[in-house]
């Protein structure tokens, strides 16, 4: 289902939809009342919901349709302003997906290539474990968590609010489950004591990382945390923003050449690696705008890397929800050096991407559901090593 008051945006997305054999539109609509209205006759999959629309726009239409649909994947469309950012993030909170920025014209969402790949890409992932729940034995699956009750009166509210508030930390919502023969094999943690903890993050990622970053001042107090989190400019200011405030402690985009060190996290900027350098005084961040890795920008494998090569087996990396392998590379390398990694589960990642990559080359000395991710990290940093 698309939903935009653009009746080109409209018709250019549908028509990428349409252009797959194994995509279909089931409905193209105006408002978010019309999707509201019509979400149970088109039984889709998922929503392309745009958030600026007359009559009921998309954040208090989002409530509604997972009211009505609580399996849907609703994916938040909107252009890059730091209010659509922010509506964005509050969307994720309340049940959405995921999101993608709009180019800012209709004419730069028909020459934007990497909106339409990206696009394309997340309703992919995004529908395939629901049109699998349709065809399922309900005992093989676990069906996405219902969104938050949020009435139709506040979320009006949450707007006149500014969308200020941190997305509560919660669980990321669950995938379907495939029924896998073997669980991933694990490896031993490192013997050396971990000196930094590197997070990879991407679909589902702003909620994960609310949940555990909100449970790990202990740990940022004695070290530096740093992430990547694929997203562009100004949602990732937001991130930092919402995170120093699910934590307590100070959270900030990186900037070139700024010392790394403990008691702070460090989120990669949009649009650009983010990667750490031995200088004579320390380790310092290093931000380089270069071509994308793994089709992302900033990439999880650029700062694993480096990360390997400055603190070698005193690497901790936590990968979470996400598309792709991103981090795969990274953390092998990590491996390599001595280090350890941690990957989320299948059951609690919203895309058992990027964590299923890690999970399956082997890399991993725990893989676990979100909720026991912080609690494990703390323990490896008091001198757990099994």
């Amino acid at each position: 289902m698309v939903v935009d008051d653009s009746v080109v945006v409209r018709g250019l997305i549908s028509r990428w939809i349409e252009e797959r054999p194994d995509f279909r539109v089931v409905a193209s609509l105006r408002t978010g009342r019309d999707a509201v209205d019509n979400v149970e006759r088109a039984d889709p999959d998922v929503v392309i919901l745009d958030i600026e629309m007359p009559v009921l726009d998309g954040i208090s239409a989002l409530p509604l349709l997972l009211a009505k649909k609580p399996n849907l994947a609703v994916i938040m469309a909107s252009t890059l302003t730091r209010h659509n950012a922010e509506i964005s993030l509050r969307a994720l909170s309340l049940g959405a997906a995921d999101y993608i920025p709009k180019p800012e014209t209709s004419r730069g969402i028909t020459t934007s290539a990497d909106f339409r790949r990206d696009l394309i890409e997340k309703i992919l992932h995004l529908g395939q474990p629901r049109r699998r729940m349709r065809v399922s034995r309900p005992s093989s699956i676990v069906a996405r968590a219902a969104a938050p009750a949020v009435s139709a009166a506040a979320a009006p509210a949450h707007l006149r609010d500014g969308m200020t508030a941190a997305a509560a930390p919660g669980p990321a919502a669950p995938a379907v489950i495939a029924d896998r023969p073997h669980a991933p094999k694990t490896r031993p943690f490192s013997k050396t004591p971990p000196r930094v903890l590197l997070i990879g993050s991407s679909t589902g990622g702003p909620q994960a990382l609310n949940e555990v970053v909100g449970q790990l001042a202990p740990v940022i107090d004695r070290v530096p945390v740093l992430i990547t989190q694929h997203m562009p400019p100004t949602f990732t200011t937001i991130l930092a923003e919402h995170l120093a405030r699910a934590c307590g402690r100070p959270v900030r985009e990186g900037q070139d050449g700024q010392p790394v060190v403990a008691g702070r996290v460090y989120v990669a900027p949009g649009a650009i690696h983010m990667q750490v350098a031995r200088r004579d005084d320390g380790v310092a961040l290093v931000l380089r705008d270069g071509p994308p890795v793994n089709f992302c920008k900033p990439a999880v494998d650029p700062l694993f890397s480096s990360a390997a090569q400055v603190w070698g087996a005193a690497c901790l990396a936590v990968v979470l929800t996400g598309m792709g392998s991103d981090g795969q590379r990274g953390g092998a390398e990590i491996v390599a050096a001595g280090g350890s990694v941690i990957a989320q589960d299948e059951a609690t990642s919203v895309v058992w991407g990027m964590p299923g990559a890690v999970a399956q080359a082997g890399l991993c000395s725990a893989v676990l559901p979100l909720s026991r991710i912080a609690q494990k990290v703390t323990r490896v940093f008091t001198g757990e090593r099994s």
